[in-house]
């Protein structure tokens, strides 16, 4: 089976089209039937997803193709990646199910950060490479150029001689074209699906070699129960088969796979076996987690275990911790409030996705979690927002390891893509983080590009900042760039907090007569309490007001005519904004139908000065 079967993987930087070619791939190999509506990101199937227009989790497909010359059809499965660097632990344990790799590029952008992580790590796999320049259509495309920068970033990387003479193809992945060259007269993918099937090996495997699947996923089916999506690499798997589940540490359970399905277009489809070199997902094993081998049960199978996933470690930590707010357990969506509910499902997430990491902290009712970024953590909250969760989140901070006795922490490589006249402007704002220039290009288009090295912390709280300072024409891209010794102490917010000192409903007579004090997160009519952050203050400093103030009413009669009361909209804050925005003294304060900023003293009288509280605060995590 396995000679007419291929593996492969799309992987690409964010926003450079690989789902939108998979779309392409599934329509043109007849997954669909003529008269089938279908959306467009197919792939792209949970709402967060569609919503911030990027791949969250890695998701299996196949497509049938038809070589030249053959009669029999070649399934062809996809793993379709995240592009975004805070996702790469998704890539890391996904590339494991592929037998080689399409690297999509924008014939514009050229390779970016995320492009040098992924195309690491799948020539450290020794996978065969099929470069696809995607987007030649754009008025800036400049291919030629792009193919040059995609040749010295596979020689940076010390890819070998056969993955250098990697073989390219020119693609519009929105109107489902693939050429072999520019020229190329061609109107659809058949070029690419022909060249897949000449350059990706089949996949290998034994099939009557002793039984040994890696769990790579884990998915869940409402009549099912828990899924283990992995690859077979050895051996042929049965529906209805015992098997065991070898864990880590030598340790194992045994169970009963009660349906076991492959990937048929975008359905899992039950089938009575598959050989090595499949994609299969089985349900029945509620104890298997992801890194889990699964063996046929045969004497010496405790010894077949195959090596378990590694993924890189985590560079950002957060608080998660009950709500304590005044308005806990108010909100009408609110299910889970406890720290039991919370534990749960941190250990749940930890389980399913190997790039989250929990720890206990000092307080049984506080989590430290550790992810690779900002928006890592930010989906997680989201996530679990939607599913009825109440929580306060602390501000993000880096994870600091030591190397060689010395305190380190993480480093980030920066690609900033500005016009030419916000040059200036970039340079100030990412010098005052401790960001260091190692290139600037010009492409021409009025368009520079300038790479910086800085620290992970000094890019929390930067991206809203950078979006201002280019009035929204900036693009900000990033990737772990190694360890630093620690630079020091680093301003995060200049600005201070307008706090409200009391309970109450926010007026529009209050509000109006505060307006020049900053800017507010809330509007008139909004509930508050005292210790709740409403706005950001013009100064370094924080101030408490009256946010609930109404104008005094007298029976004397007033000349004239009252004055207008004319507020400025407000600044919305999301989950992700917030975890930026705020400092070591402040929280957020997450419920199914809200987000909130606040002290972490409520109590006006008991709060200290913001910089003292600061201070506090850091120096009681670094203890």
């Amino acid at each position: 089976m396995a000679h007419s079967l291929r593996n492969i993987a799309i992987v690409a930087h964010v926003d450079h089209g690989k789902t939108t070619l998979v779309d392409h791939m599934l329509r043109q190999a007849g997954t669909f039937r003529e008269n089938e509506a279908v959306v467009d990101r197919v792939m792209d199937n949970n709402d967060l997803e569609r919503e911030r227009g990027i791949t969250i989790l890695a998701k299996n497909t196949s497509v049938r193709w038809r070589a030249a010359g053959e009669t029999a059809l070649t399934k062809i499965n996809v793993v379709d990646t995240p592009g975004h660097a805070d996702f790469g632990g998704e890539v890391e344990r996904t590339l494991l199910m592929a037998d080689g790799a399409l690297l999509l590029v924008d014939a514009a952008e050229g390779p970016l950060p995320q492009t040098r992580f992924v195309l690491r790590k799948c020539l450290s796999l020794g996978f065969p490479i099929i470069v696809v320049i995607n987007k030649i259509d754009r008025s800036d495309a400049r291919p030629n150029e792009v193919l040059s920068e995609i040749f010295d970033l596979f020689c940076d990387l010390d890819a070998t001689e056969a993955q250098l003479d990697f073989p390219v193809i020119y693609a519009i992945g929105r109107q489902g074209i693939a050429k072999k060259t520019l020229d190329d007269p061609s109107t659809d993918l058949a070029p690419l699906f022909s060249l897949i099937l000449d350059k990706i090996p089949p996949a290998p495997g034994d099939s009557d070699a002793p039984l040994q699947i890696l769990v790579n996923n884990l998915d869940h089916d409402e009549y099912t129960g828990r899924l283990a999506i992995g690859r077979v690499v050895a051996g042929t798997v049965k529906a209805n088969q015992p098997v065991a589940v070898l864990k880590e540490g030598g340790v194992s359970s045994k169970g009963s796979i009660k349906v076991l399905s492959t990937f048929e277009g975008l359905k899992r489809v039950p089938a009575a076996e598959a050989g090595a070199g499949e994609l299969v997902s089985i349900a029945g094993l509620e104890d298997v987690f992801v890194g889990d081998t699964l063996v046929d049960v045969t004497p010496g199978f405790e010894e077949r275990a195959l090596p378990r996933i590694l993924v890189e470690q985590p560079t950002i930590k957060m608080r998660i911790g009950v709500n304590t707010s005044p308005f806990a357990g108010k909100s009408k969506g609110s299910k889970f409030l406890t720290s039991r509910h919370l534990r749960e499902r941190l250990v749940r997430e930890t389980r399913r996705n190997l790039a989250i990491r929990v720890e206990e902290t000092e307080s049984p009712d506080t989590f430290l979690v550790l992810g690779r970024g900002e928006l890592q953590l930010a989906i997680l909250v989201e996530t679990m927002r939607r599913e009825g969760y109440e929580m306060q989140l602390g501000n993000p901070e880096v994870v600091t390891q030591e190397v060689d006795g010395v305190p380190c922490e993480p480093m980030e490589l920066v690609v900033v893509d500005v016009p030419d006249s916000f040059i200036g402007v970039v340079t100030e704002r990412l010098g005052e983080r401790r960001g260091r220039m190692v290139k600037m290009a010009n492409h021409g288009y009025g368009r520079a590009r300038l790479e910086y090295r800085i620290p992970s912390r000094g890019l929390i709280g930067f991206r809203g900042e950078f979006l201002t300072a280019t009035r929204g024409t900036g693009l900000l891209n990033t990737v772990f760039d190694g360890w630093e010794p620690w630079g020091g102490a680093m301003i995060k917010r200049k600005s201070g907090a307008i706090v409200s000192d009391r309970a109450g409903v926010s007026t529009p007579y209050a509000l109006f007569h505060l307006q020049p004090r900053g800017q507010f997160f809330i509007s008139t009519g909004i509930d508050v309490y005292e210790g709740m952050i409403i706005g950001e203050h013009n100064r370094p400093n924080d101030s408490d007001v009256n946010a609930i103030k109404e104008k005094k009413l007298s029976n004397v009669r007033n000349h004239g005519k009252d004055e207008n009361v004319l507020i400025a909209p407000p600044r919305i804050l999301n989950i992700e904004t917030a975890m930026e925005w705020i400092d070591a003294d402040e929280l957020v304060e997450v419920t199914p139908d809200a987000v909130r900023v606040r002290k972490q003293i409520l109590k006006v009288n008991l709060r200290p000065r913001r910089e003292e509280a600061i201070e506090d605060a850091q120096a009681q995590d670094r203890g």
